[in-house]
């Protein structure tokens, strides 16, 4: 049966207590039991993740997390798959739900402007606004808006340091020019512009739900997106329609890999690919390839 499992990307900023913490963990473990999948990243300063499963027990998990945070906004992002996305389903505590390293900005209370798919069209065609792409070096290099600034980072810890070092330039000092941002779902570009608010920048603007949801309103015809969009599960990367990519995993060094990337020279199935040819030892690359081999053995039985 085609896309028979619902998929439910969504995130909040909104305080929460450590008791509170421990007790909805403890009720979002046991949907385990029903056969929902995911990742969700639980904190004091609210929740973050994507679920995956049949539509029913997706709908009574974000209805469960919809009472608890008393109906608040949770910027959904809605897709179907063929196949379930995630092995098990993991509620973590950890310190942020998305990690800036930043203890002193409060999202909830204030961020940038929201903007959402048809008005962020608008922005990336004004002239007078900066857009910055707040994700990851390697997902940028699947894909992004055309003109976007690509701060190269290695993770989104890097973004304060990276926009204390070239905010200046990049706007001439001049703290009334327009910011806009992006991410894959909302979550860091809306922190992103709650730290730039803090440094004087009012004019700051976020994509609501970021590329996923721009992907869901936005016809392909209409898309100003060039390339696929990376996600952090077991699909790799997304089209412009939500559909599964053409991207693939190097199961070494964890990076994305094109259909041309895994034709190139070194590129060994499940040992190493050309960016990580020089990252491990032969002892490293001996124990891939008899994981690989497991693998393999086990998808022929």
């Amino acid at each position: 049966m085609n896309d028979s499992y619902k998929i439910v990307s969504l995130y909040c900023f909104s305080p929460i207590s450590e008791k509170n913490l421990q007790n909805l963990r403890n009720k979002l473990e046991k949907f385990e039991e029903k056969g929902l999948t995911g990742l969700m990243i639980l904190a004091k300063e609210g929740i973050n993740g994507t679920i995956c499963g049949l539509e029913t027990i997706v709908n009574i998990f974000h209805r469960e997390i919809k009472n608890f945070l008393r109906d608040q906004d949770l910027n959904e992002k809605i897709s179907f798959s063929e196949k379930k996305i995630f092995k098990k389903l993991k509620i973590k505590i950890k310190a942020e739900i998305v990690t800036m390293g930043i203890n002193d900005i409060s999202p909830e209370i204030k961020s940038g402007i929201y903007v959402d798919s048809e008005e962020w069209n608008n922005l990336l065609s004004d002239e007078k606004t900066i857009v910055i792409d707040t994700r990851n070096h390697y997902e940028v290099s699947l894909g992004s808006f055309d003109n976007a600034i690509n701060p190269n980072l290695k993770n989104f810890r890097e973004f304060p340091d990276w926009l204390d070092k070239n905010l200046n330039k990049i706007t001439n000092n001049n703290e009334n020019i327009n910011i806009a941002m992006f991410c894959t779902g909302g979550i860091r570009c809306e922190k992103a512009t709650s730290l730039l608010i803090k440094k004087g920048y009012q004019n700051t603007y976020h994509l609501k739900g970021g590329i996923l949801k721009y992907f869901e309103d936005i016809p392909a015809n209409s898309n100003k997106y060039k390339g696929e969009c990376y996600v952090f599960d077991e699909r790799v990367s997304v089209d412009n329609n939500l559909k599964k990519g053409s991207y693939s995993i190097c199961h070494a060094c964890g990076m994305p890999l094109s259909v041309e990337d895994k034709k190139k020279l070194h590129y060994i199935e499940g040992v190493q690919c050309h960016l990580c040819i020089d990252k491990f030892s032969d002892a490293d690359r001996a124990r891939f390839a008899e994981r690989q081999k497991q693998i393999e053995d086990k998808i022929e039985k």
